[in-house]
């Protein structure tokens, strides 16, 4: 079950003189919760969370200058100690006992599995003392005497996570997200009775601080699987609590080729994202249902070079704040559906409709202000490129202003329409003239604005200030308007000069 846990020298020097410290403070000093428990996996650990008798704050500050760290107030009770190191920070939380003994410390705590406590001193000589094997059930030169109230050692090794009891998501909600995050990090099962008491009380979940949720829920869907973890989130009654607007996208079925209702639709396009990245940086279908054609060859190729010119990364495709956006990206579906008299299912304007839906629901998440951007403008055009593959020609102008609304942007919502291409088909393989024409228009979009930029966003002939004293003009929006034909009338290669830009203008006043 555990693995080898090596730490390099300064982290355990640090260790070792912050228990000199509290030693000659005559202080005792236990390490405890995730610390503990990364260091009975064997998994490594940059943030070390230590338990102490007395004034936290104080002796906080004082082992500070000790280790010549920084010192920082945490909140009414805890402190934390900084220790620069590389290639991550040396972390030490210093916190006072929650209670008159350890024991009851950790009897007040959230899941047994961070409920166990060791002396801080004992956790050093166990790691000194044999740093090439360690983990639970494996002979150490110093033993570690555990203390562990309510047997969280024998859910480590049997991988369930339980609750300490029944009151932890009363006490704060959030434990309740905590909980499927650490089922994903650790491979654990989380046992049925604390599965209950998180549906039970799945309703509190609102009452915490949209920060708070914000860095759980991000933290749940960075790693790759993130649809498998939503699912859960939903068997839980959690999606739903955070996200009210998905009531109405259960069981919503779709017209063809949907294979997927609104709300599974919506859960399977962040796969779909998943898959296409993969396949689009490694070449590799992954088990997916793409088969890499000449279209997917030239798209990656093209990417790569996006890449290189700092415009786009591939990293950017699965970073959570993409994956909330192939999450709400129908949002707009269930406001909008509608009943045909001859039966067929409806979802006229909810690409607009989704936008301001998007804002709410991100806003409520504390996202931040790029990150409710992204979502909006996916959730407003990822239909585009679909749409352009649809047309017999694919214009100059139509792709100029694609990229003029959207700017490098256009690059993940391209790709990201691919993906809920895929999603719409569920477990079938895409192929046909409609898959090939969608890969096409995408390939010509990222082909023009990465390779061609200049001949669909050509520099300006002429400022605003210069149109205007040269016709003679006031401010106001026929400025734009005339600036904006001109740009197009030059992407379209008619116009070439600023004289002809000039003459341009004036031909379009005379029309107006």
């Amino acid at each position: 079950m555990a693995s080898t846990h090596l730490l390099d020298t300064q982290t355990l020097s640090i260790l070792k003189r912050t228990t000199q410290y509290f030693n000659t403070q005559q202080q005792q000093a236990y390490l405890v919760g995730g610390s503990l428990r990364n260091i009975l996996l064997g998994e490594p650990c940059s943030d070390w969370d230590i338990v102490i008798e007395g004034d936290a704050h104080k002796l906080a500050r004082r082992l500070a200058d000790t280790l010549g760290g920084f010192y920082a107030h945490l909140h009414e009770k805890a402190s934390r100690v900084i220790i620069k190191h590389d290639p991550s920070d040396i972390i030490l939380d210093i916190s006072p006992l929650n209670g008159r003994t350890i024991e009851e410390d950790l009897l007040r705590r959230d899941f047994t599995i961070n409920a166990i406590a060791a002396p801080l001193d004992e956790v050093v000589q166990y790691i000194e003392g044999d740093t090439d094997q360690s983990g639970i059930g494996r002979p150490q030169a110093s033993p570690l005497h555990l203390i562990d109230p309510l047997q969280g050692l024998q859910d480590l090794q049997a991988h369930r996570l339980r609750a300490v009891d029944e009151t932890i998501f009363q006490h704060d909600p959030l434990r309740m997200l905590r909980a499927v995050r650490l089922k994903m990090r650790y491979h654990l099962n989380i046992d049925l009775h604390t599965q209950e008491l998180i549906k039970r009380d799945a309703p509190l979940l609102p009452t915490v601080a949209a920060e708070r949720i914000h860095d759980e829920l991000y933290a749940i869907l960075e790693p790759g699987g993130a649809t498998a973890r939503l699912h859960f989130l939903d068997q839980l009654g959690l999606l739903t609590v955070l996200i009210p607007e998905f009531t109405a996208a259960r069981d919503m079925r779709q017209p063809n080729p949907h294979y997927w209702d609104v709300l599974q639709h919506s859960l399977e396009t962040v796969t779909a994202l998943e898959q296409l990245a993969h396949t689009l940086e490694t070449s590799s279908p992954n088990n997916g249902p793409i088969s890499i054609s000449e279209n997917i060859t030239q798209i990656q190729n093209i990417l790569y070079e996006a890449e290189q010119q700092g415009i786009f990364s591939f990293a950017a495709l699965t970073a959570p704040r993409m994956k909330m956006a192939a999450l709400l990206h129908d949002i707009g579906k269930p406001p909008t559906y509608t009943l045909g008299e001859d039966g067929a299912v409806h979802f006229y304007n909810h690409p607009q409709v989704a936008v301001p839906l998007v804002q709410q629901i991100m806003r409520r998440l504390s996202a931040s202000t790029q990150d409710r951007r992204l979502a909006q403008l996916v959730a407003a055009h990822h239909m585009r490129p679909g749409q352009l593959g649809q047309e017999t020609i694919v214009t100059p102008r139509a792709i100029r202003r694609y990229f003029v609304d959207l700017g490098p942007t256009g690059i993940l919502v391209a790709i990201f329409s691919l993906a809920d291409h895929l999603a719409t088909l569920g477990p079938l393989q895409p192929s046909g003239d409609a898959w090939e024409r969608h890969l096409s228009v995408v390939r010509l979009l990222l082909t023009c604005y990465i390779r061609e930029r200049e001949s669909i966003l050509p520099p300006r002939l002429l400022s605003p200030e210069e149109l205007m004293r040269r016709l003679k003009l006031e401010p106001g929006p026929i400025v734009g308007q005339l600036l904006e034909a001109i740009a197009e009338a030059q992407a379209e290669g008619t116009i070439h000069s600023k004289e002809e830009a000039l003459w341009f203008a004036e031909e379009q006043l005379e029309h107006s």
